[in-house]
């Protein structure tokens, strides 16, 4: 069952805009080089093996309830449980940590708001895989570190489960072209859980982009600006300091995804349009060891670590239909938090993050402005709130963070797999989004020269087909 995106008024009406590929979501031209680099990595594209085939429109089997065991109950997914049982239709009915007191405690919670109590699983590293075993689980949520997402994700498929993994679904790109094949051969699907693109202003700008607002998109700039310097040197906050220590021995850019995924969402990237090239950049690794000079004990563990990463690390983008995205990544020094969310056309812009504006961005956009003057986003994401935040909005902050994007994903996930559609978000997508992940490392090691980015989806990008500006659906009732 597919959802098909319906022409909009401004595509039918704008002119020039209208004409060409803008109006199936494409610019109408391609520099020559973008298009050589997407060519190349077409042909460099690992084959599938015989009988394996794509996931692009593959439906969910319709499931009357959504049952979810969740691995990792840390900070995020101890922080998400609550809001996967609070969906309609949807059960937890498993917990696993390798601290056995987590699984315990989250499932005395669960218990405590009159829900099911889940299995518990833990006490040690292969815990998740007995949990696995189990065949009441439809879909596993993984929300551990980030080392252990590939090897996670990859034996839930395994298992004949769908996945749904916190960011990055892998940090290597050998990793993330098996978790593609491995989602082929199980026919099982495997997704970014990228909680970003479901923010309200961030499918607004989708939504607005998609009916032409901005004209030709030609550019836009995302990324993760989070001053996490106190939350580092915590003794508690991050287990064992995992994130810090990523820090010590890796140049990646960590986390560009939720920033990015929505600009790529915008300019339909993998329908229609395709990241072709990266080239990274880094500043000096100065932030941490200025915080922990000025703020940490000189007894605490961390004097031993020598840092490596970059404060800021920018990653220059290009697409085969001649786009710009700039994504960046920042958690090591003083500043105010930002995606950015930033995304520009031949008629206007839109800029998130921007002021003190109810929505919290701004925007320009001709002929509806004049005079170089910014004008708050209010008026336009009135008309382009996406159907999913009119429909469960009011339920989103009281069920989960962020603002309520974590409900409206959960809500819409579940969703999805009770109606039997196809995934807003694809292994193709959290491929693609991931892969800055590795390859920033490649680019920062040739001195920022551009490094190919793969076509995960071995050519199918360049057909249009929906994703999140998805059509209006009910959640089935529940009984």
């Amino acid at each position: 069952m597919s959802e098909t995106p319906a022409v909009s008024r401004r595509l039918l009406l704008g002119g020039a805009v209208a004409t060409g590929a803008l109006a199936v979501g494409m610019t109408a031209s391609a520099p020559a080089a973008s298009a050589s680099a997407a060519s190349a990595a077409d042909e460099q594209a690992p084959r599938r093996r015989p009988g394996q085939k794509s996931m692009i429109g593959v439906p969910f089997d319709a499931h009357r309830t959504v049952r979810v065991g969740v691995i990792g109950l840390g900070n995020r997914g101890g922080g998400m449980i609550t809001g996967w049982a609070a969906v309609p239709g949807c059960t937890v009915t498993a917990v696993c940590d390798i601290r056995a007191d987590r699984a315990r405690r989250a499932a005395d919670r669960l218990e405590s708001k009159g829900h099911p109590r889940p299995a518990e699983y833990g006490g040690s590293a292969d815990s998740y895989a007995r949990m696995l075993k189990r065949d009441d689980i439809d879909l596993v949520y993984i929300a551990t570190p980030w080392e252990f997402h590939y090897e996670q994700g990859r034996a839930a498929l395994l298992s004949g489960k769908h996945v749904q993994v916190e960011l990055p679904i892998a940090t290597e790109l050998r990793q993330l072209w098996d978790l593609v094949d491995t989602s082929e051969r199980t026919r099982r699907h495997l997704w970014l859980s990228e909680n970003c693109n479901y923010g309200r202003n961030e499918l607004a700008m989708l939504r607005a982009a998609h009916d032409g607002l901005f004209g030709d998109i030609t550019n836009g700039h995302g990324g993760y600006l989070h001053d996490l310097r106190e939350l580092l040197f915590s003794d508690t906050y991050y287990t064992d300091s995992w994130r810090r220590l990523w820090h010590t021995r890796s140049t990646a850019s960590f986390y560009p995804m939720h920033g990015l995924a929505p600009i790529a969402a915008a300019m339909d990237v993998n329908r229609g349009d395709r990241m072709t090239t990266l080239r990274a950049t880094a500043t000096a690794p100065k932030g941490l060891a200025d915080y922990r000079a000025r703020f940490v004990p000189r007894d605490h563990p961390s004097w031993k670590e020598t840092y490596i990463n970059g404060d800021l690390i920018t990653c220059m983008i290009e697409t085969a239909k001649g786009r710009t995205i700039r994504a960046e990544h920042d958690v090591s020094s003083p500043r105010p938090y930002s995606r950015i969310n930033t995304l520009a056309g031949s008629r206007g812009i839109v800029e998130d993050y921007a002021g003190p504006a109810p929505t919290g961005a701004r925007i320009y956009v001709e002929p509806d402005h004049s005079g170089h003057s910014w004008r708050d986003f209010e008026t336009y994401r009135k008309e382009y709130d996406h159907w999913l935040w009119q429909k469960v909005g009011d339920d989103a902050a009281n069920n989960g963070g962020h603002g309520g994007m974590d409900y409206v994903l959960q809500w819409r996930t579940v969703q999805l797999m009770r109606v039997g559609l196809v995934p807003d978000i694809d292994v193709y997508d959290s491929a693609a989004w991931c892969s800055p992940v590795p390859l920033s490392v490649t680019s920062l090691a040739k001195g920022g020269r551009p490094v190919e980015i793969p076509d995960f989806t071995r050519g199918a990008w360049r057909e249009r087909r929906a994703g999140l500006d998805s059509t209006p659906t009910d959640m089935p009732p529940v009984g």
